[in-house]
């Protein structure tokens, strides 16, 4: 009996490892493939005149048209620190502005201005285009899957 268990132990153990290795893989393949798309991505929203962060905020409000300063940061991947320096330099170039809220004085809005909006309507169809052209190694079937699968493993941390 105790061989059993030996044998049981050790394939269980070599179980254990595969599937730590897988996840190590993993972890390693999602990483180059994010680094290797956010390059051509932050390529493209350079050649628009715009530095990344600066892209990211004045897209959040094409979309949403307003929204708190202190909630871009969770929308956005870049520091609060910086957040502030991008829109202080957007408001400059008269792409947003920046609205007090009438209800609660601690909130400032961010408020896309129509220069940005403009700008946006020019430039984002085309960041979009080429963002599709990155994601072209996959149909729409396996793009389905993998962002079901990303916001499953984005779930379980």
């Amino acid at each position: 009996m105790s061989e059993y268990n030996e044998t049981a132990s050790k394939a269980a153990g070599s179980q254990a490892d595969e599937e730590q290795a897988a996840s190590l893989k993993l972890f390693v393949v999602l990483s180059k493939a994010y680094r290797s798309l956010m390059d051509q991505a932050v390529k493209d929203m350079k050649s628009h005149g715009l530095a990344s962060a600066e892209f990211m905020v004045l897209e959040v409000l094409y979309h949403r048209n307003r929204i708190p300063l202190q909630q871009i940061g969770g929308k956005i991947l870049v520091t609060s620190g910086s957040i502030t320096y991008n829109i202080d330099k957007l408001e400059k170039r008269g792409l947003l502005r920046r609205v007090p809220c009438n209800e609660d004085r601690r909130v400032t809005y961010a408020e896309i201005t129509e220069a940005g909006r403009e700008l946006f309507d020019d430039i984002f169809p085309r960041h979009a285009g080429s963002i599709h052209s990155l994601m072209g190694g996959l149909n729409k079937e396996e793009k389905s899957q993998a962002i079901e699968l990303l916001k499953k493993l984005g779930k379980g941390v």
